[in-house]
């Protein structure tokens, strides 16, 4: 039986775990708890560490830079005029014209202009900008989250998981090669946040299940100590910990005031904001909140007025949130998207993929405010200055939270890796 454990695949493994938890105990969704580091640190060194949380807001289709952080004059500028910035005593003097509420508060982060990558299909920008790693045969690569699992461990007192997934859809790298007891918890609607997490059966029969569960594997675990068996016990024991742990109260949406709820607005992308700052509130330490609608093949005007103005709204609001409720410095936010759009309008009015330029955005944990790292060119089609890499995004983020970015970890295939594949942190835009 051992060697037909072994035989299974990650998601096998973790299907085989799930399954035999719904049918034992009568528990209809068992999440895949991050249990502890996979390893330890070694010689690599630590980087910034001021970012406790993070907070990661994800553009899917390819978030137009012309239009948002980048704005130009001239014959690619798009349907907006360029605003005024208030960065302070910055570097950042305007933004895109949708963006309305983060020119106000546009002295609390740091935009890099200079983004470029080389994959300008989806699926290839989303899976490199969310690892570090270009698609490579079978190996599925680790997100930021996993790597922060594997060498920062378990936080201390904190019974829910070190990373979760919000709106999420199903390709997501997760663990990648490291243990399933790594990936991140998918919520796949923060209105009804962590479902069907309680028994289904009364307190008497879950202990007795309990027990009867625990008798029958007791011979098993003992004969086949091995890994995979370890976080099979292991899940167990940390999902009975959820199960009774006041914390979950994270996942419920309906503890916030209404007004505040209202601020975030009233969709998935903005609940699901909302319930990230309520999860770094409760000790979880990487977030991510995905929203789409950045495809804009077509009528890009009308777009940016539905799909930048909610960005806009969602990320200012999340900056002012997490201020006044004392958790912006110790909490990093992070706006990515797999690439940018073509600085020419298409004739159907729209912007099609273009990896040659992009931007990304950094506030709180230990992040500049009001400054730029990097520029495009005048008409924004090339980086003019201070090329950044998907490996050095993953890096920075990596940096920002302590991760000894530059040590080798080896996987179960016995290659060697590293947080964001050698990228180099942009450390420009700490404090």
């Amino acid at each position: 039986m051992k060697s037909e454990l072994n035989k299974l695949n990650s998601v096998a493994r973790r299907d085989f775990m799930m399954r035999t938890a719904q049918a034992a105990l009568g528990v209809t969704v068992m999440p895949a708890l991050n249990l502890g580091a996979a390893g330890t640190t070694g010689p690599g060194t630590p980087g910034f560490g001021k970012a406790k949380s993070v907070i990661f807001l994800w553009m899917g289709g390819g978030m137009t830079h012309i239009d948002t952080w980048d704005p130009k004059d001239g014959p690619t500028k798009g349907p907006t005029d360029p605003i005024k910035a208030e960065s302070g005593s910055g570097n950042l003097d305007r933004l895109g014209g949708t963006m309305v509420k983060m020119a106000k508060v546009a002295n609390k982060f740091s935009i890099i202009r200079s983004m470029s990558s080389k994959t300008g299909v989806h699926d290839q920008g989303t899976y490199v900008m969310k690892t570090g790693y270009e698609p490579r045969g079978t190996i599925v690569h680790p997100s930021i989250g996993a790597w922060a699992s594997h060498f920062l461990g378990r936080i201390k007192g904190v019974t829910l998981p070190d990373s979760v997934v919000v709106n999420s859809g199903n390709a997501y790298p997760g663990a990648g090669f490291f243990p399933t007891t790594t990936s991140p918890i998918p919520i796949s609607n923060p209105e009804t946040g962590l479902q069907n997490i309680r028994p289904t059966t009364s307190d008497d029969q879950f202990k007795k299940r309990m027990s009867l569960t625990d008798e029958f594997d007791a011979s098993f675990r003992k004969k086949f100590q091995s890994d995979d068996v370890k976080s099979y016990s292991e899940f167990y024991d940390e999902t009975m910990k959820l199960m009774k742990s006041e914390d979950l109260k994270a996942f419920d949406l309906s503890q916030e005031p209404a007004n505040v709820r209202e601020k975030f607005g009233r969709n998935n992308f903005g609940q699901g904001a909302l319930l990230a700052r309520r999860l770094v509130q409760h000790g979880v330490r990487f977030v991510e909140v995905q929203a789409g609608g950045w495809d804009m093949h077509n009528t890009i005007d009308q777009a940016l007025g539905n799909t930048a103005a909610n960005m806009d709204n969602v990320f200012a609001t999340l900056i002012e949130d997490l201020v006044s409720n004392g958790l912006f410095e110790s909490t990093m936010i992070v706006m990515g998207s797999e690439f940018g759009r073509t600085p020419d309008i298409n004739e159907n009015d729209g912007r099609d993929h273009y990896p040659l330029a992009y931007s990304t955005v950094f506030a709180g944990g230990g992040v500049k405010g009001g400054f730029v790292y990097g520029s495009t060119d005048k008409e924004g089609r090339r980086v003019a200055d201070k090329q950044v890499t998907p490996q050095d995004f993953q890096s920075t983020i990596g940096h920002a939270m302590g991760l000894p970015v530059d040590e080798v970890v080896m996987s179960p295939s016995n290659r060697p890796f590293t947080v964001g594949d050698k990228g180099v942190p942009v450390t420009d835009i700490f404090a």
